[in-house]
């Protein structure tokens, strides 16, 4: 292909992230604009039924992380060794699979892609970490989120973004594997060009200390004209009777059941109804605690639900804390894991927030108390939700995306079985 050929066509961008749904839907919003705007798009995701991917080149990586969640009675050590080492390994060497087959001009990937440099380096072209929540770029004012929620002390603070190094130790041999495929020598495998935080700044403002390729760009979610298709969700949230939002999304453990007569049960105390997602199973509610002020769904769309609410009680993912945010309520955040406790502090630290509650020490009062307390929160969460409402996320990541694809053009002698358009290239 010649070089004006070259730039003739549609850059071909390739997207790629592991996780639940908290870490897919940003990608696909994203996808979807990024195809919009004239990029060829392929996107790798895990297998995951209840996401829409009509319209998008989509490739499965051949791993469903709900079938990873610990089983009752199993060690963290076997969990890890039967279940999770595999089939990450599988979906590392499904991304090379992907990048060989597809020869992408960049690649943008969640940090759990850890062959992704490997890619990148074979083909000579940029590669672009994604942030959905602070874990890779180091700051000392706050620890890497999923450590603790608390300051460690700056120099702590820092060296809390090693953590990152633990997981590529992990799975080296993938990462090894996928060098010899590629045939890439020893040595130091070329960094991120720049990272891409998809956060919101009016939740998380940008550290003082963070080097000039950190942006912090505000979320990738869906279009606030978000409809809402069930009738009786439609009808239920519609009513003349305020209600509370109840879900923990993928989160699992413990005991759903009291968890959620708790909530209904405390709700019914502040004088509230109750939308609850059961997600992947973190709420369970029983039949006895079930009413017609009571609404039970697995899923709901959250940017067409969450303006009707008063306030969500949430697990404090980095997608739902803002898409609450964004929805102008208070959170009451009840976390489980990895980042939810950081997000529980920093919406109390902003004012989105009441102090967050255990998960397995909920009572009907504490979820009272909790609701009135949040009330305190509803001028606040206004305010940012304002703030946000200028924010576009994924117009701003496009536009760092086309920069860094422009700036580094690839290496046309390592590309072959290519068809030219006479698309312009974004």
């Amino acid at each position: 292909m010649t070089s004006q050929a070259q730039a003739d066509r549609p850059a071909r961008l390739l997207l790629a992230t592991l996780g639940s749904r908290g870490d897919v839907e940003p990608f696909v919003h994203l996808a979807r604009a990024a195809q919009n705007a004239g990029f060829t798009v392929r996107i790798a995701i895990p297998d995951q039924q209840d996401i829409n991917t009509d319209g998008l080149d989509t490739v499965s990586l051949g791993i469903r992380f709900a079938d990873l969640t610990q089983k009752p009675g199993t060690s963290a050590s076997r969990s890890f060794r039967e279940q999770i080492r595999p089939s990450m390994s599988r979906a590392l060497a499904a991304f090379v699979d992907t990048g060989m087959d597809w020869t992408p001009d960049i690649i943008v990937s969640h940090p759990k892609l850890l062959t992704a440099p490997v890619l990148a380096a074979r083909y000579g072209i940029p590669h672009l970490t994604v942030e959905l929540t602070p874990t890779v770029t180091s700051t000392a004012q706050f620890p890497a989120a999923g450590i603790t929620s608390r300051s460690l002390g700056s120099v702590l603070n820092r060296a809390s973004y090693r953590i990152l190094d633990i997981a590529r130790e992990m799975f080296a041999a993938d990462v090894r594997t996928a060098r010899s495929r590629l045939g890439i020598p020893r040595g130091r495998l070329p960094a991120p060009a720049a990272s891409l935080v998809a956060i919101s700044s009016s939740l998380l403002p940008r550290p003082s200390d963070w080097p000039a390729t950190a942006h912090i760009t505000g979320d990738w979610h869906r279009p606030s004209n978000a409809r809402i298709y069930d009738a009786e969700l439609r009808e239920f949230i519609e009513a003349d009777a305020p209600f509370v939002y109840a879900g923990f999304g993928s989160m699992t453990g413990g005991d759903a059941s009291a968890r959620a007569e708790a909530v209904i049960e405390g709700a019914r105390r502040a004088g509230l109804r109750v939308a609850m997602t059961t997600g992947w199973g973190g709420l369970q509610p029983p039949t006895r605690c079930l009413g017609p002020d009571v609404l039970v769904t697995e899923s709901a769309p959250h940017a067409a639900v969450l303006r009707h609410a008063v306030a969500a009680i949430h697990h404090g993912g980095a997608g739902t804390t803002h898409a609450v945010a964004r929805a102008g309520i208070p959170s009451i955040v009840v976390p489980f894991m990895a980042d939810q406790p950081f997000w529980a502090a920093q919406l109390r630290r902003i004012g989105l927030a009441p102090a967050p509650l255990h998960r397995d020490r909920l009572t009907p009062e504490r979820i009272r108390t909790a609701l009135a307390t949040s009330m305190d929160c509803a001028s606040r969460a206004r305010t940012v939700a304002q703030q946000m409402s200028a924010e576009d996320g994924t117009t701003r990541a496009l536009s760092l995306i086309t920069t860094y694809t422009r700036s580094h053009p690839s290496d046309t002698s390592q590309r072959s079985n290519r068809t030219d358009t006479s698309a312009p290239r974004p």
